[in-house]
């Protein structure tokens, strides 16, 4: 796979570092790109943590689960939009354009939701960010891919990845400082506007890509870009690749300006391209990452942690870790390469959900039973009204916790035993004349989880998966979508891969809840399992390796290459120059 990449001495982490003394030009460009992943990352996440205190505040979505999903997947819903529109405003009016109109929707959209009085006008506020985010996840990568040297691009792109996560963490931290402030998660959310008005006046300062300048016959311009990123002799090789690329695309139809879908299939360049890129921004949502980031206090709840604060500031710990798998990948994607980063994520992302699954299989078959002893110490009209159905037909033995917050008629809740968690405890009506009385006699009160002496095996499932996952499945699919296309058809085709990303990110957030409602968070997890089984299968048949390639180089990779049954066939060039084709690997 790797046979027709050029190796070189010493890692591109460390020649990063390098770079920041010897061309701090280049590291200024992809930074102050890269803030679209840090908004990217703190919107995507901050929603965790403010829908807790969300449904505390508004009751009609603390009883609607329906509701919930809709707050959260609606900036998702957004993202699809924002990410189809994106890869045409790429083409038409530029990456550096694209990124500012993301400015100023993250803007909007911040203070829409801050000053919400009602669930639909936050609904309205996450769409607006929504298409911020859905024109940031595809444009900051392409950016930075085009204006980096290529033995470094690869770690670059990450610091986009490192950026995302990053945001992610910010956002639980922020999360946690404003638990106990006035207004709580207006300000968790309304905070987000503050680096969308950072970045739009840095980008003013920085030049287009200077990859898009030259296709649009701006070559002057391009050139005294491509001479502060790399050196003289560099540039002339540069120009030449572009204007290669360029001569290529007037042969193919004269201009890229009007093109299709279904052309683009047509061309069996593209067509491998969209393949592994669009596989992999699916394959990505289906293993389930954005579960745990927008529903991660929800599960750690789920786990029978029933405090918010103490949901949140667990909840830290596995964003803090997703923030250092992007770390990982900054130092390895450059090193070890795209595929192998992939391999073993996916292979630990299946480990990780499986030990997800027992742990929860084993919390919900092992919770607390309800005692009738400890019922009748409260009020018998706030005993939860199923159970005493139950009771008075004298089937009551067999109920527990996980029955009770099950119940039907009402919404119950379970009062822990003071003596113990793990002990015999109250089913009662869910309200929060209950839960203070619960709290106030210092028990605990469990309204989406049931108490377990195996929460923290959950915590350490959630650990594992956000380890294997950060530095492969989460960084690597960008940066293949922001490298595989020809630079005529990257804004296009990135924008198709990034659509069918939000696409996917939308079914699995709208879906996650009423599957935990439905069949468990158990089998959940399992399916979630399953898909990655099938993600594995894909990376090692679909995925050519892209690491070290300038991207004119990529092109003709692709150009080389057919789709064999088990992975991508190498050709090697004979001593004339020409192609000889060899079997799949």
């Amino acid at each position: 796979m790797e046979g027709s990449v050029q190796e070189f001495d010493g890692s591109a982490f460390r020649e990063c570092f390098s770079l920041s003394w010897r061309n701090p030009y280049v590291l200024r460009l992809a930074f102050s790109a890269g803030i679209g992943g840090l908004l990217f990352g703190y919107d995507t996440g901050v929603i965790s943590g403010a829908l807790l205190y969300i449904r505390d505040d508004f009751r009609s979505v603390d009883k609607n689960t329906w509701l919930q999903e809709m707050i959260v997947s609606m900036a998702v819903a957004g993202a699809i939009i924002g990410a189809a529109i994106g890869g045409w405003a790429n083409d038409r009016y530029g990456r550096r354009t694209s990124i500012l109109v993301a400015d100023f929707l993250f803007f909007v959209g911040a203070v829409v939701m801050a000053s919400a009085m009602g669930p639909v006008q936050l609904v309205v506020g996450r769409v607006f960010v929504g298409l911020g985010v859905g024109m940031a996840s595809m444009t900051s990568p392409l950016y930075i891919s085009e204006a980096s040297p290529a033995r470094i691009r690869g770690a670059l792109v990450s610091t986009n990845g490192f950026l995302i996560t990053g945001g992610q963490f910010l956002s639980y931290l922020i999360n946690l400082a404003f638990t106990k402030a006035p207004g709580t998660w207006r300000w968790m959310l309304g905070i987000a506007g503050l680096p969308a008005v950072v970045q739009f006046f840095l980008m003013l300062y920085l030049p287009e890509s200077p990859r898009w300048l030259y296709r649009k016959g701006r070559e002057e311009e391009a050139e005294a870009i491509l001479r502060k990123i790399y050196s003289a002799e560099e540039v002339e090789r540069e120009m030449e690749e572009l204007k290669e690329s360029v001569e290529a695309e007037a042969r193919e139809r004269g201009s890229s300006e009007k093109v299709g879908l279904v052309t683009l299939l047509r061309t069996a360049t593209v067509r491998r391209g969209l393949v592994a890129g669009v596989g992999l921004q699916v394959f990505q949502q289906l293993v389930g990452i954005n579960t745990v980031m927008y529903y991660s206090p929800t599960i750690v709840q789920l786990a029978g942690f029933a405090s918010n604060q103490t949901a949140l500031a667990l909840s830290l710990v596995t964003s803090g870790l997703n923030a250092l798998g992007s770390v990982v990948s900054i130092y390895f994607i450059d090193r070890t390469g795209r595929r192998k980063l992939l391999v073993i994520s996916l292979a630990g992302v299946i480990l990780s959900l499986g030990v997800l699954s027992a742990v929860f299989h084993e919390t919900t078959t092992h919770s607390p039973a309800v005692g009738a002893a400890e019922t009748r110490h409260f009020d018998g009209s706030f005993t939860c009204p199923d159970y005493r159905s139950s009771a008075a037909l004298t089937t009551v033995g067999f109920w527990d916790c996980t029955r009770c917050l099950k119940a039907e008629s009402t919404e119950c809740g379970f009062c822990a035993s003071g003596a113990g968690k793990l002990l015999a405890g109250a089913c009662l009506v869910s309200n929060t004349t209950l839960r203070d009385a619960c709290h106030g006699e210092g028990r605990l009160w469990y309204t989406r989880g049931c108490p377990s002496r195996y929460g923290w095996l959950a915590l350490v499932g959630l650990a594992l998966y956000i380890i294997f996952f950060s530095p492969g499945m989460g960084t690597v699919p960008w940066i293949v979508n922001s490298e595989i296309y020809p630079l005529r058809h990257r804004g296009v085709c990135g924008g198709v891969a990034a659509t069918a990303n939000w696409a996917s990110n939308l079914a699995v957030a709208q879906s996650f809840l009423s599957l935990t409602e439905a069949i468990g968070p158990s089998w959940t997890f399992l399916i979630f399992g399953g898909l990655s089984v099938a993600a594995l299968a894909f990376v090692l048949v679909c995925v050519p390796e892209t690491k070290g390639l300038p991207i004119e180089e990529v092109e003709r990779m692709l150009e080389r290459r057919e789709l064999r049954l088990r992975f991508w066939a190498k050709r090697h060039r004979d001593h004339d120059g020409g192609a000889v084709k060899t079997g799949g690997v």
